[in-house]
């Protein structure tokens, strides 16, 4: 049966990376799919479409209505592959050397693969608790793709005991992880003669001192006191990624658009990181911008907070980890995940995949075989656990 099942996962694997499901667009294809491959078998689906209609997140239960079972949550969207240079179509599942290569191979549709061709097994294994499959959409944007599925637990479908996301971590159990918040910075000047500085307000000079601010403040979350050890890099992070702004070199600039994050370890607060920024704006920046004329603004956006999940001294869902991974090591990662929505939600929660972080976002994306195996072994396991 584990030969079969493999077959079966890179079979799976082969038409989910078919499916381009970058998070602009819809995951509905793919959801059709994996919902008659479940139909087909005789697992009942239900889905939860997003408000505008175009995604939804899909949950589907194996073994009996009961309340202590364990959700195996996998998201369906993948980042996108502009201007990266691939060695074939990024969305035609490749083999070499053992590994698979494709978008979404390993960050997380391995992952998934690996779920669904299990479910035959988790049917045959006389399962006492049951074992919930959750697929969800917007994960590498927002993370908000699984929560009205979670806003249902003890309601619409039995309490879990627990929660598996499968984010790639070579089969090693996580239980901790940073958040990660997401902000978009607009600053609003005056245009005026470059000659002229008087006669208006720069935004993009204004916007690159707090650009400036953000990278200052980054370098006093690396103080040794506020460092934990389990993460690489073991300090909260502030990052930004996107400026625009501008109309020519001769021009004061009326408007510079930036995008920034943080990511803080368990227990940092972002919101205490936003107000150290917005304090330098209100009593640094903003007189700047004003300083000749009036009627500038610097506004702040927070497009996304992703909660993290922090370690627990009583975790079930590590300690049953690290037994289906015959292993006395938890580790965590740096990189954020839906892991810390189950954990609000009262459910304790774990990270274990297949395949590696560092694949992942990169040109020729992989997993290698041997981690769809090992993910197989540990639901092989699962399911003998949930048996007893």
């Amino acid at each position: 049966m584990s030969g079969e099942s493999l077959a079966r996962a890179r079979e799976i694997l082969q038409r989910l990376v078919g499916f381009a499901t970058v998070s602009d667009r819809s995951n509905h294809a793919l959801i059709d799919y994996v919902q008659g491959y479940l139909e087909d078998l005789g697992v009942a689906t239900w889905r939860a479409p997003n408000s505008a209609g175009d995604k939804s997140a899909l949950m589907a239960t194996i073994g009996p209505a009961v309340e202590g079972g364990i959700v195996l949550s996998g998201h369906t969207d993948v980042v996108p592959v502009d201007g990266q240079k691939w060695s074939g179509d990024p969305f035609v599942l490749r083999e070499a050397d053992g590994r698979l290569y494709g978008r979404g191979a390993c960050d997380m549709k391995g992952f998934d693969s690996v779920a669904l061709a299990m479910v035959p097994e988790f049917l045959a294994a006389g399962l006492k608790r049951p074992i919930h499959i959750l697929l969800s959409y917007d994960e590498e944007t927002t993370c908000l793709g699984s929560r009205d599925l979670i806003a249902r637990f003890g309601y619409e479908t039995p309490r879990p005991a627990l929660a598996i996301v499968g984010e790639p971590t070579m089969m090693t159990a996580a239980d901790a992880h940073k958040g990660v918040a997401t902000f978009h910075t607009r600053v609003t000047g005056v245009e005026a003669h470059s000659a002229k500085p008087a006669l208006g307000a720069n935004a993009v000079a204004i916007a690159a001192d707090i650009v400036s601010e953000i990278g200052r403040l980054a370098r006093v979350y690396e103080a040794a006191e506020l460092c934990d050890p389990r993460f690489d890099p073991p300090y909260s992070t502030l990052c930004v990624g996107v400026i625009h702004g501008g109309t020519a070199r001769n021009i004061l600039a009326r408007q510079c658009d930036f995008q920034w994050e943080f990511r803080g370890l368990p227990g940092v607060s972002v919101a205490e990181a936003a107000a150290k920024v917005q304090a330098f704006v209100d009593q640094v920046a903003l007189p700047r911008l004003t300083r000749f004329v009036s009627g500038p603004t610097i506004e702040t956006i927070m497009d996304v907070d992703v909660p993290a999940l922090a370690a627990q001294a009583d975790n079930a869902a590590a300690s049953l980890a690290l037994r289906l991974t015959r292993s006395n090591i938890l580790n965590a990662v740096s990189y954020a995940t839906e892991a810390g929505h189950f954990q609000a939600a009262g459910l304790p929660t774990i990270v274990c995949g297949p395949g590696s972080i560092d694949q992942a976002h990169k040109p020729d994306e992989f997993v290698a075989i041997s981690q769809l195996a090992a993910g197989l072994d540990f639901m092989r396991a699962l399911a003998v656990e949930l048996a007893r």
